[in-house]
């Protein structure tokens, strides 16, 4: 199994729509009504004016690096074979930033301000991950 040993997300009141969204491969964030604001992680109200009235939209899944870094000794075992990877903050073009891994590309092509949009990966028949791509690469 490719993903075997791996840390797999746990789903929460939170964050259980988010992961439902990954698995039909629709990359999801929050949006409240009553300020306008877009913000990722989940949340049960609002960072900005503290509404419960949120929305969950879906992203255009572009965005940009903000800052990453290329790891070259994998945490466990089980992201051994990955090594070198990278692991970057994505600044999403509504404004809220993610921490993913960039694929399909060398790391060491990565860089900072680069344009990249978001693939899906299957872990398991209940995971979905969400990870980017270079803008000019092929993989959806």
């Amino acid at each position: 199994m490719k993903h075997e040993g791996k840390n797999f997300p746990g789903p929460t009141i939170e964050t259980e729509r988010y992961w439902q969204g990954c698995k039909d491969h629709e990359l999801l964030i929050q949006w409240c009504h009553q300020c306008g604001h877009y913000q990722f992680y989940p949340r049960m109200m609002c960072t900005v004016c503290m509404s419960k009235d949120l929305d969950w939209i879906k992203a255009l899944g572009k965005g940009k690096v903000k800052t990453y870094t290329i790891v070259h000794r994998a945490i466990s075992k089980a992201y051994a074979k990955e090594a070198p990877y990278t692991v970057a903050i994505i600044e999403l073009s509504e404004g809220p930033t993610m921490m993913s891994n960039i694929i399909g590309c060398q790391p060491e092509d990565v860089k900072v301000g680069q344009e990249v949009k978001v693939t899906f990966e299957d872990w398991s028949e209940k995971i979905t991950v969400p990870k980017f791509v270079p803008v000019d690469n092929k993989r959806n």
